[in-house]
């Protein structure tokens, strides 16, 4: 697994994330690019989860799933109902974040703490046929045995010490 990989992110490998894609500024999913993914693939997933929130495991923050292989872009402020990309099947499907809500919830750490996010795409030999409200658990228990590549580009934010108190935090939980 390593011919598969974003190429393309408004910010390079380990940088910090413009505020342009986090709760300090307009919120919305950065353009994204990749490799063509390996022959036998039949949907692209992508993924932004944040590995230091505290608790159990990573804190997601945006899944789209069934993105067809066809596709190697998404463009800034992506939102799959609003948009197919392409005629080409499978159709392309938000899940349910752990904000709780379909869309891309940017980075929004408390002030002064610097998280990571990684965001990944997965070259997987299946369609994922899930519920609605289906969740990041949902959709990694649905790709176990189906992935075929994986790329990676994990990128840094850290708030102001005083933007909690001046923009707030995003969702259930402030630390993410």
């Amino acid at each position: 697994m390593a011919a598969f990989a974003i190429t393309d992110a408004p910010f390079a490998p380990a940088a910090s994330i413009p505020p342009a894609y986090t709760c300090d500024g307009a919120d919305v999913s950065p353009p994204l690019a990749w490799t063509a993914p390996p022959d036998g693939t039949e949907s692209v997933i992508v993924v932004v989860d944040d590995p230091d929130a505290p608790g159990a495991g990573s804190f997601t923050h945006w899944v789209v799933y069934n993105l067809p292989p066809v596709v190697t872009t998404l463009p800034r402020d992506y939102r799959p109902a609003a948009s197919r990309l392409t005629n080409t099947p499978p159709a392309p499907r938000a899940a349910v974040n752990d904000f709780g809500d379909r869309g891309y919830g940017g980075p929004c750490p408390p002030a002064g703490m610097e998280h990571r996010y990684l965001f990944s795409v997965y070259a997987l030999d299946a369609t994922l046929n899930l519920p609605d409200e289906a969740g990041p658990a949902q959709v990694v228990a649905a790709m176990m045995g189906h992935v075929l590549d994986k790329g990676v580009r994990a990128g840094t934010y850290q708030r102001d010490e005083n933007a909690s108190a001046a923009r707030g935090t995003r969702g259930a939980q402030a630390t993410t």
